[in-house]
């Protein structure tokens, strides 16, 4: 285990605490944070909370055991839990958790990043899919502008070796990406917060209908369609260059290939190709872990796109390949990224009030509902989209890893 210098702790607590909560606002006073982490992040955990506490914020806490193959209580109920166990939901429990919460802060970390390895994938999904009532939970505070989420990256050994890194290069790339060595990375993050801002305004204005994906291994069609704005990261994700939206899921036609692995239940799933038609994917390949990409997509909703995603080169200093979708759906390097999520759309890409929309009115837009599953998964290879305007006229928007929009 890596022991992390205290100042750049103390940068790290200080972007999460006065940048990432709060949606790229920082805490407030009296805010309360739901913080969640397992053991090994026991120092940038630590730090955090004291941040909170040292900025007149409170602290609900739920440090977790290292999940690590030999000695994890989610592998011991997945080989030994009746359906019932692994099904279960403390429904009291969450949405207590949730009304009492402004902010959830998660510290990402994986001791053993193949812990749930051997683990049959349906029951997996079974004790994911108990999850969905909290996420609807969640998700019904946060359209009421009522709670934030946000996430950060906490290194080990086990992340380093699957990403083919020392824990040393696997650090600094959180580092780097993070802007820890700035004098003031707090600062630092807002400038290239209204950088990233900027470029998600000229696309607004475009008024895109549809985008085409064209590369050696990509030939897609994606339907934005009306009702829609672009997003960027704004706090939610640490880091985040990514600049997203929810399409028209009804509209996706065509086929592409992703060049970096997914990692879902615990299993890593190579070499992903996805083919649509009109919306629904109708084929899918993985030359590993395919029957857990199969069983994922056989979920209600999840043979559907609920994002679609651009990171420009320019900001992003990911450089190399981390084995976790966090850092890797944020990679600038060559070519940028594309990532496509499988599943839940963001309602928040919706240009009005969106709590204010009904359900139906959701389905009516091609606002894909799936509660259970929205799993991103990431291309790296090159790339040009073309926008459709609803004018009619077409526009180059994205080219060798940036957007191109003077």
């Amino acid at each position: 285990m890596m022991k992390l210098d205290e100042s750049l702790l103390k940068k790290y607590a200080q972007v999460m605490v006065h940048y990432a909560v709060n949606n790229g606002e920082g805490i407030k006073k009296g805010d309360t944070v739901f913080l969640v982490g397992q053991e090994y992040t026991k120092d940038l955990f630590m730090a955090i909370a004291k941040e909170v506490y040292e900025a007149g914020g409170n602290l609900i806490t739920n440090y977790q055991p290292n999940n690590i193959k030999d000695n994890s209580l989610i592998r011991f109920l997945l080989q030994n839990g009746t359906d019932d166990q692994i099904g279960f939901f403390a429904k009291p429990y969450w949405q207590g958790i949730v009304d009492a919460t402004d902010h959830i802060l998660f510290i990402i970390s994986e001791p053993d990043i193949h812990y749930l390895e051997g683990i049959p994938a349906s029951k997996i999904s079974r004790m994911n899919s108990a999850r969905a009532p909290y996420m609807k939970m969640r998700e019904l505070k946060e359209q009421a502008g009522k709670l934030s989420w946000t996430l950060c990256l906490y290194g080990t050994s086990s992340m380093a070796e699957e990403a083919g890194l020392s824990l040393e290069e696997y650090w600094e790339q959180i580092i780097e990406a993070c802007y820890l060595r700035e004098d003031d990375p707090v600062s630092k993050w807002k400038t290239v917060q209204r950088e990233i801002e900027d470029i998600k305004d000229k696309l607004d204005a475009l008024e895109i209908d549809t985008l085409h994906i064209k590369g050696s291994d990509v030939d897609l069609q994606v339907k934005i369609g009306p009702n829609r704005k672009w997003l960027s990261g704004g706090g939610k994700n640490i880091p985040s260059f990514e600049i997203f939206t929810s399409p028209d899921w009804r509209g996706t036609n065509g086929t592409i290939h992703f060049n970096q692995p997914l990692y879902y239940s615990g299993k890593r799933i190579s070499d992903i190709t996805l083919q649509f038609e009109n919306g629904v994917v109708v084929s899918s390949s993985a030359t590993e872990n395919e029957d857990a990409l199969k069983e994922m997509i056989a979920q209600e909703n999840a043979d559907k796109v609920g994002e679609y995603s651009l990171t420009d080169k320019r900001h992003s200093r990911i450089t190399k390949f981390m084995a976790n979708t966090l850092f890797d759906e944020n990679m600038g390097g060559a070519f940028g990224n594309t990532h496509i999520a499988l599943g839940n759309a963001y309602k928040d890409t919706f240009p009005g009030d969106w709590g204010a929309v009904t359900e139906e009115q959701w389905a009516e837009m091609g606002y894909n509902s799936c509660p259970k599953v929205h799993t991103d998964i990431i291309s790296t290879s090159d790339r040009t989209v073309t926008a459709r305007l609803q004018d009619g006229t077409e526009k180059v928007i994205y080219k060798d890893g940036q957007f191109v929009l003077e």
